[in-house]
């Protein structure tokens, strides 16, 4: 038993070091696609982000398909992560659904939002792509994933919740992906303050007289 033990460290030295790798390779693939698109990112472009040689890039990741399907589970785990961290940091006594709108459109500007909605893009065009995004996108739909973060605007049941998280998550995705051409910070802030608004009322917090208050 005592001839295994040195063996058996090389082994688990191994294992760590070829997790760290793969874990850098997958950072380095959610950056890129946050930063050039997902057609952007080459098997080359991706190895020389990550300090690798294409070679070692092919040992860990044999096929684009293994590296997808590693890149969407990483992404995935990363946004359930911020999420969480975002449900977490809610400041006692504030306001549930301000600070579950805000939190939100502060993530659709992190490198894990951003390569997901890169994916989400290029998958209208790539059956393959999309087939691999399915689950993930299921499951934030499904709220299993989007509850880390909307179940702070709790309130309404039923038909009337589910309304207030996709008006809320889908007008900020929609803004976040937008490019206003005139007076963007001003236009922004109003659709935030009406996107919370519409929520409250939704929740039954608010009235339909709040959505757009005179003065």
């Amino acid at each position: 038993m005592a001839d295994d033990a040195p063996a058996t460290r090389i082994r688990a030295a191994e294992t760590r070091k070829s997790k760290r790798t793969r874990q850098r390779i997958l950072d380095q693939a959610m950056r890129l696609f946050a930063e050039v698109g997902y057609a952007g990112v080459t098997n080359a472009r991706l190895a020389e982000a990550a300090g690798l040689t294409r070679g070692a890039l092919l040992y860990h990741f044999p096929t684009h398909e293994d590296l997808i399907d590693a890149a969407v589970a990483h992404i995935q785990a990363a946004r359930t992560r911020l999420l969480q961290e975002a449900v977490d940091a809610a400041p006692k006594g504030a306001d549930r659904t301000d600070h579950a709108i805000d939190s939100y459109w502060r993530l659709l500007s992190e490198p894990a939002f951003l390569a997901f909605g890169e994916m989400e893009g290029a998958a209208r065009t790539d059956e393959a792509l999309g087939l691999r995004l399915a689950a993930a996108q299921e499951a934030f739909d499904r709220a299993r994933i989007g509850d880390h973060l909307f179940d702070l605007v709790q309130g309404g049941q039923g038909p009337r919740l589910q309304a207030s998280r996709d008006l809320a998550r889908f007008m900020l995705e929609g803004l976040a992906r937008a490019h206003l051409t005139y007076n963007g910070d001003e236009r922004t802030d109003n659709l935030l303050a009406v996107v919370k608004r519409a929520a409250r009322m939704l929740n039954r917090k608010g009235s339909e007289r709040d959505l757009w208050p005179e003065g």
